[in-house]
């Protein structure tokens, strides 16, 4: 029988100097936004050395400060950052809707392995229904799906989109999702918050035909909320029946309902919210375990007069019915207005999250804030908050059986530190993605224990590799616990057996096995 493993309900804290407790797993991301070229490409950049420079450096910034995911919008209006059968290459990667790179590379597959390289993970944002991001702004290319099927499009504002109530248009977007995740190896699906667009002033969504041959006796709210599950429920289907471990994330508008219109609602008074205008019952797809994350986007600050930050992130915390709440935050907010000239701002609101026993971590909006060590919050998580590196917390619905111990091969001392090579369990039939190597230094060897263990360092991607466990000068025994990690995040036991425990004691200035 598969045994729960304890440490997906039960996150244990990790202290270090500063009296900030650091959470062993904790989602910690960054999105990068490509629509508009917000983060990635930078505008006008459209030479593919450069691109993949740009995308190195930000990575990079983000493993500094402590991250260990991206969110990176792959399909931001119908068009594509990879080579599809389905959908054109965008405008913001090549300057022409339809042109390929040149010269050629698959963007998403180079930022995939980039991002697992460094033991990250990758979700791949998609946007729903938007389909021409501003009319008649940019050609579009010929076999863009807006010429193809202008039947399944309405025109709202200067923005076109896909009519939700169109069980053709649903189909589509479904096939173009389940091709991305049988050819990519990427973590996640992420949808963000433009179900139902946000609504125009005094123009109504122009869904009446459709609505008049579908609606099947709903008023037209509840249809309209009927027209965006279908499609939850349709994609949730479709990446799981493609890979199993791949996870289905929303990042709804911050508020779901206020309470004067719910009593289940918060204690808010927002104008839009997901239930009333966006038509996106976030609850209920929690309910029915449709995703497995949702990340609410709550840029507001603590006390915030319409739409708290403190309500907001208690509320969602106790709404997520069992599956994972990461808190979207916003580092683009800094210097914004007074509240936001308040350095203390965000790290307040990390705080509060990571106290928060419901909440297992954070999302940041947008990548390219963090350049310029706004505030000097880059700063505060890369030597505090996530000072210590986190496991991504497992998601026991889709897996919860732990992987088998590594093998070890050998165990040898050098001058300063444990050379241990360690290899995949050839029992094991999962995808290893990580090995982890810990350590307990003391004068008193039976107070050493893996719970009390310091982490020394991963290898990703690997089925075999050597860990240089550090031997310092002024500790007397030294044990090593090395565990595997799965690609659902679970965590191995710990191998400390070879054939006896991976130990060594000091001798006068000399360490030898013990």
């Amino acid at each position: 029988m598969k045994k729960l493993f304890v440490a997906t309900i039960v996150y244990c804290l990790l202290f270090v100097a500063g009296a900030i407790a650091q959470p062993r797993y904790e989602f910690r991301a960054a999105w990068i936004a490509t629509v508009d070229n917000i983060d990635w490409p930078s505008r006008g950049n459209f030479n593919p050395e450069s691109q993949r420079a740009e995308f190195i450096s930000q990575l990079d910034m983000h493993q500094r400060n402590g991250l260990n995911a991206v969110v990176v919008q792959i399909r931001p209006c119908t068009d594509a950052f990879y080579p599809s059968q389905y959908e054109p290459w965008s405008q913001w990667l090549t300057g022409k809707q339809g042109k390929a790179p040149e010269p050629y590379y698959d963007p998403l597959q180079f930022m995939i392995e980039e991002t697992h390289k460094r033991g990250m993970e990758f979700h791949a944002w998609c946007n729903p229904y938007r389909a021409e991001f501003s009319i008649g702004k940019v050609p579009l290319a010929s076999n863009h799906i807006t010429k193809v099927h202008p039947e399944w499009f309405v025109t709202y504002g200067n923005t076109r989109y896909f009519d939700p109530g169109n069980k053709e248009g649903q189909q589509f977007v479904v096939k173009v999702i389940r091709d991305i995740v049988s050819r990519y190896d990427i973590d996640a699906v992420h949808f963000d918050d433009y179900f139902y667009p946000y609504r125009i002033p005094g123009k109504e969504f122009p869904d009446e035909q459709s609505y008049k041959k579908n609606g099947n006796g709903l008023t037209r709210d509840d249809w309209r909320r009927s027209n965006v599950d279908s499609i939850i429920v349709a994609l949730s289907r479709a990446i799981k029946e493609e890979k199993e471990f791949c996870k289905f994330g929303i990042s709804p508008f911050g508020v779901w309902r206020n309470s004067d219109k719910d009593p289940e609602g918060s204690a808010t008074k927002a104008g839009p919210t997901n239930y009333d205008e966006l038509y996106a019952d976030i609850l209920l797809w929690l309910r029915n375990g449709w995703i497995d994350y949702v990340a609410p986007q709550l840029y507001w600050e603590f006390g915030h007069k319409v739409v708290p930050y403190d309500v907001l992130l208690d509320w969602w915390s106790k709404h997520a019915y069992g599956r994972h709440c990461y808190i979207g935050l916003g580092v683009y907010r800094a210097g914004s207005n007074q509240a936001w000239k308040d350095k203390t701002m965000l790290p307040r609101q990390v705080d509060a999250l990571q106290k928060n026993p419901l909440v297992q971590g954070a999302i940041y909006f947008s990548s390219t804030s963090f350049v310029r060590n706004p505030m000097g919050w880059s700063d505060s998580l890369r030597l505090n908050y996530y000072k210590t590196p986190a496991l991504i917390p497992p998601m026991p619905w889709i897996d919860s059986l732990r992987p088998s111990s590594p093998d070890i091969k050998s165990v040898n001392v050098t001058d300063s530190s444990l050379q241990i090579v360690v290899v995949k369990s050839p029992l094991e039939k999962k995808i290893i993605k990580a090995f982890r190597l810990y350590a307990c230094y003391d004068d008193i060897l039976r107070f050493n224990n893996f719970y009390t263990a310091e982490w020394i360092g991963s290898v990703f991607n690997a089925d075999t590799c050597i860990f240089n466990g550090p031997l310092p000068l002024n500790k007397k025994f030294a044990r090593f616990y090395i565990t595997s990690v799965d690609e659902n995040n679970v965590e191995s036991k710990p191998y400390i057996n070879w054939p006896v425990k991976i130990e060594a004691v000091k001798t006068g200035k000399d360490w030898k096995l013990n």
